[in-house]
């Protein structure tokens, strides 16, 4: 077949299909040109999802009746003033949007310079209908109705209503978190969805785009190195959501999507999430123009860098130094419906014939202690007990303790000083503004972890040989996995022989860890390297290695603590980093503030 030029209506279907995939392609596209027109305020209409209209309104520049017809032109655009086209500071400059648009759709492009008259411009699928004056306000306003309606392949590919609508708010959501000077508003059929105010901060408008929580409970990030700046907003690793969907990043400003960015924040994270469990982050890197490639993909979604390792060094230290500083940080507020689950309380009344033996009565409150005597009804000076099975069953693990010398201060703590233990697993402290709740393992296996990262930065962990070595029968492949990692384990302090074809010898564990379980700390281990053995770098790989020893070392559910056990591990957890999450990604500790507690007994 001989090469033929192709008919102008072929060319703006092609390049239709390069710029507008779906509604939210032709949206985003519309709100990139009303920011780059210097808009103070965007208004954006919807209906069935954007597949039968796509309406943005902006007070914006405008433009003259010349440069409407300009803008209706291919490859015609405002934004390059010269052919520098790896400097383009704009959203976008390529000319394709609103011819392309206008090529697979009824186009109604609506402007006004400030100080002139309004004008009219109608394009039908690439076919000038009408153009004429109009009466608005200064700014622009562009209509986009019945897109695809006569490429029927492409309408059919389209999804439901609702997911184009979701895609549609979803870009809306991305611009408006890069621009907080800028008023957004969204209706779809008809109803208000969205509308944040122009001037906001940049993490008042994340939580306002994301979750109103996240402005209580995330880190603020501000760091440089070598010419590259990173800002936003980070939300503590307690505070995370079950899909990646809530993890935005703007290079200058731009909306992207970028691989190397979001492994980079995974990185982040690591060893402070579970692997099913994602964080909530806004970040914003600016960069020198000249360092970064934004025309790798025809909707700007991607960017190359220059010095990728660079890129993604700066958003891991970034993002570690901002937790870091969070120290013992954590989700502070339980949720509702945890809250919902406390019930007011009340004795169940005696069963027929059931006799006042004051034999029957026992005080539940430790502090009294089982030999507490009492003067009341029952008779004066009779001890009193309850074995009846339905008075708080099972019986309360707290236990008091003799007073050697003076209760200390809640003022001084922030997370209080510890008042007993619930369930051998949960100690109860009382802070200076609630009660904190604090998971004795999640909090010990991350202040463990912690101590090993102190200790390999400062040369290695320190060992404690075992008096008898022991065996751990394992497949071949997972005892090759360790034999190959022996010397990287032997840093942590756990000495490892090969002892056979499908067993491992270990003669020392690290002292950190106590007396654990070998055995299990060994498998663990082998499964571990099974997962991410060729994934990660050594530095991950390492600290995927002090996670897993540190799970093992930790303080168990089920071990009675003494009071000054508890208050030592509280004072530990204050001044450690990351102490507020277990290295799982749940919370150690929670608190309930005095507002909810009265809540819960009706004096609020």
């Amino acid at each position: 077949m001989s090469i033929r030029r192709l008919p102008e209506h072929l060319v703006n279907r092609i390049a239709a299909g390069e710029v507008v995939e779906r509604p939210a392609s032709a949206l985003k596209e519309l709100t990139e040109n009303a920011i780059d027109a210097g808009a103070t305020r965007i208004a954006i209409r919807l209906g069935a999802g954007g597949t039968e209209l796509v309406e943005v309104v902006d007070d914006g520049c405008g433009m003259s009746p010349s440069e409407m017809a300009l803008a209706l032109e291919r490859h015609a655009t405002s934004k390059l003033p010269d052919d520098a086209i790896d400097q383009v500071t704009t959203l976008g400059f390529r000319g394709e949007a609103l011819p392309s648009i206008a090529s697979v759709a009824r186009l109604s492009l609506e402007s006004r310079v400030r100080g002139a008259e309004g004008w009219s411009r109608v394009v039908d699928n690439g076919t000038v209908e009408r153009e004429g004056p109009a009466a608005l306000p200064p700014g622009t306003r562009v209509r986009v109705e019945q897109l695809f309606e006569r490429v029927p392949a492409r309408r059919k590919f389209l999804r439901s209503a609702r997911s184009e609508y979701a895609a549609c708010l979803d870009v809306v959501k991305r611009l408006a978190m890069a621009r907080p000077d800028i008023a957004f508003s969204v209706e779809h059929d008809g109803r208000r969805v969205l509308q944040v105010q122009g001037g906001e901060t940049r993490p008042e408008r994340v939580a306002a785009l994301t979750d109103r929580a996240l402005f209580d409970n995330s880190v603020a990030i501000d760091f440089e190195r070598e010419g590259l700046v990173l800002g936003g907003v980070a939300g503590l690793p307690t505070f995370n959501r079950g899909v990646a969907d809530h993890q935005y990043l703007f290079v200058n400003g731009r909306p992207v999507k970028d691989r190397l960015l979001a492994g980079a924040v995974r990185g982040a994270y690591a060893e402070m999430l579970a692997r099913d469990r994602h964080p909530v982050v806004a970040l914003f890197l600016d960069v020198p123009a000249d360092a970064v490639d934004v025309n790798v993909h025809p909707a700007k979604t991607e960017v190359r860098f220059r010095d990728p390792a660079l890129a993604r060094g700066l958003i891991v230290s970034g993002l570690r130094r901002a937790l870091d500083a969070a120290g013992h940080r954590s989700v502070q507020r339980p949720s509702e419906s945890a809250l919902g689950m406390w019930q007011p309380g009340s004795f169940p009344d005696r069963h027929p014939g059931e006799s006042r033996d004051p034999e029957l009565l026992q005080t539940s409150f430790g502090a009294l202690g089982p030999g507490f005597r009492r003067d009341d009804g029952y008779g004066a000076g009779t001890a009193v007990h309850d074995r009846r099975p339905t008075f708080l069953t099972p019986p309360p693990m707290a236990r008091a303790e003799p007073a050697t010398e003076a209760v200390p201060a809640t003022l001084q703590h922030p997370l209080g000083v510890a008042r007993g233990q619930v369930a051998k697993t949960y100690i109860v402290a009382e802070a200076e503004d609630g009660l904190v709740l604090v998971d004795q393992h999640a909090a010990h296996e991350r202040l463990v972890l912690e101590r090993m990262r102190r200790a390999m930065q400062g040369g290695g962990v320190a060992s404690q040989a075992l008096l008898l070595p022991e065996v751990v029968e394992l497949d071949e492949p997972a005892c090759d996995r360790l034999e190959a990692r022996a010397a990287e384990l032997a840093a942590f302090g756990l000495d490892l022989e090969r002892f056979g074809p499908r067993a491992m010898l270990v003669r020392a564990t690290p002292a950190a860890l106590g007396q654990g379980d070998v055995h299990g700390l060994v498998t663990d281990l082998a499964d571990e390297l099974a997962s991410f053995d060729e994934a990660l770098s050594l530095k991950e790989r390492l600290d995927h290695v002090a996670a897993t020893m540190a799970c093992h070392g930790s303080v168990r559910a089920g071990r009675i603590l003494s009071v000054a056990e508890m208050n030592a591990l509280l004072r530990e957890m204050e001044v450690t980093p990351h102490s507020g999450q277990c290295n799982h990604g749940r919370p150690t500790w929670v608190k309930l503030a005095h507002g909810d507690i009265e809540k819960l007994f009706g004096r609020k």
